[in-house]
């Protein structure tokens, strides 16, 4: 191992070093969304570990744009990952295989423990903060480790804290992060014989402090499979001091970061952009409003005054209070101007602007249902209204399930396969390729759109097969029943597999035939 030379630091470095060069022209835009729209998020350079934070109230006059993040969090949260109502199902690539009775259970089976595992981990709290980061800033991440205890755990980041880096389709496949820790830590994490003398030496003496240390994941060049060791994993990994010092190696057999992005320009960009971005100007421009609001209120309420050089002693201002002063014609305290305020004109404009920003955070979808009056409506009318809302959400899922979703699942498939969690396959079904189908609230919601035109085209051969019954026959009402059930979001364990199918309706038909023949005059 000594001669690999993906061992030396300097690799990773030179890589982290280039990373961070990319993330320099958008470290600015980040700072200026952290501060108008997330005070408690983002970590950038001059900020201390475990320190807090002084938050800018003269920028944060009005919380509207911190509560639509929220609204979307949350929403995105019960929506798409909720933790209280299954929102992903397993299946193979080959449909008949996965229909057969042993598939199914083993299928759900499978998902069972996938969701107790997530369920006992830290997942559903890292997809909160995940929901937020790229809400914000466009781009979010998290790291997906293998826990002994939990069987997996979650680490999640902040924008400023961590670089990406993709590979030639546009993918992220590299990571790097700058961190601290106390020596203590450091000791407990790496072991004390790997730390720099200095470090070494706090740590023995208890002085406290924070060290910087870097993290670095990236492929490994010198990948293969054919050897089980760390350094010939398909990712490397290195923890080293920014004087390269080299205190951890390793490697993954999966990209363990789970990153994605809300929306790229182009193919080129490492780092998104979300919601923030297009409405940055409108939080800017709604805390100047709120500022001109407060400006005006408090000028009309204790406008500045002019006082009369006839004035014996102070001005008394207060309500009932007596100034006295010489003079018969002039007044002797008078405001020393009037501008007349619409402020209902003003309150309209802001009000438009809070909109502008719940729309761009999407507050509106998530609170629909809560915000609107469906006394008259029926059920299905609802559901159609709600199913409209969430199709405004069709590109961002898009790239969030290729981005979060499917890694999250995959990724968490393989760590609980190699500790032996998940439960042996039938024998039939070895070598089978898995797939994912994503059930949740809101991918339901896009499905069922569909259901109008599976509908549409029954009633459309009903119709027709009114003239010439002979129509239905092009017609498969197994595939249609199952297409539409997929879309409504009914488990496939509802369904009974192919052969228990056609077993039941040659039953019912010899059962037709046999009392046809009881029938029969003697």
């Amino acid at each position: 191992m000594t001669n690999n030379t993906i061992q030396k630091p300097d690799l990773f470095l030179r890589r982290y070093d280039a990373m961070k060069a990319e993330a320099s022209s958008w470290r600015q835009t980040w700072k200026e969304l952290a501060k108008y729209i997330a005070p408690t998020r983002g970590f950038f350079e001059g900020d201390k570990p475990s320190d807090g934070r002084k938050l800018d109230h003269r920028a944060l006059i009005d919380s509207d744009p911190m509560l639509a993040v929220e609204v979307l969090s949350a929403g995105m949260v019960s929506g798409l990952t909720s933790p209280s109502r299954s929102w992903f199902e397993l299946s193979l690539q080959e449909e008949d295989a996965a229909k057969r009775a042993g598939a199914r259970e083993w299928l759900y089976e499978v998902r069972r423990r996938m969701e107790d595992v997530f369920s006992r981990s830290n997942v559903y709290n890292a997809l909160h903060g995940f929901y937020q980061e790229i809400a914000v800033f466009g781009t979010a991440a998290f790291l997906l480790e293998e826990d002994f205890d939990r069987v997996i755990s979650c680490r999640s980041f902040t924008a400023g804290e961590y670089v990406l880096g993709t590979d030639e389709k546009g993918e992220i496949n590299a990571f790097g992060r700058s961190f601290w820790m106390t020596p203590e830590q450091m000791a407990e994490k790496f072991g004390e014989e790997n730390l720099p003398l200095s470090v070494r030496r706090a740590a023995q003496e208890r002085r406290g402090g924070w060290f910087e240390i870097i993290h670095v994941i990236m492929p490994n060049p010198q990948a293969d499979e054919t050897k089980a060791d760390f350094g010939h994993m398909p990712y490397a990994s290195a923890y080293f001091t920014p004087q390269g010092h080299l205190l951890r190696r390793g490697g993954y057999r999966e990209f363990p970061v789970i990153a994605a992005r809300w929306e790229v320009k182009n193919s080129s960009d490492v780092y998104g952009r979300g919601p923030g971005w297009k409405c940055l100007g409108d939080v800017k421009m709604l805390q100047k409003m709120q500022k001109t609001k407060l400006v005006a209120l408090d000028k009309n309420t204790n406008p500045p005054m002019m006082v009369s050089s006839n004035v014996q002693g102070e001005v008394n201002l207060l309500p009932g209070g007596l100034t006295r002063y010489n003079g018969t014609t002039d007044a002797a305290v008078k405001p020393a101007y009037q501008v007349p305020v619409d402020l209902q004109a003003l309150e309209n404009s802001i009000e438009r602007v809070k909109q502008t920003i719940k729309g761009q955070f999407f507050a509106d979808v998530f609170l629909m249902l809560a915000s609107q009056r469906f006394g008259n409506m029926t059920a299905a009318e609802v559901a159609e209204r709600h199913q409209e809302k969430m199709l405004v959400l069709g590109p961002v899922l898009e790239r969030l399930k290729n981005e979060l979703l499917d890694p999250l699942v995959e990724r968490t498939f393989a760590i609980m396969y190699r500790r032996g969690v998940v439960p042996l396959p039938p024998p039939d079904l070895e070598g089978r390729e898995m797939k994912v189908r994503y059930v949740s609230l809101i991918a339901q919601a896009q499905k069922q759109s569909g259901m109008a035109a599976v509908n549409q085209g029954i009633e459309y051969a009903a119709r027709l097969a009114q003239g010439n019954p002979q129509v239905l026959d092009k017609v498969d009402f197994d595939a249609a029943l199952e297409e539409g059930l997929e879309m409504l979001g009914v488990p496939p364990s509802m369904l009974r597999s192919e052969e228990e199918t056609q077993k039941l309706r040659r039953e019912r038909e010899e059962s037709a035939v046999e009392a046809a023949g009881e029938n029969q005059p003697i």
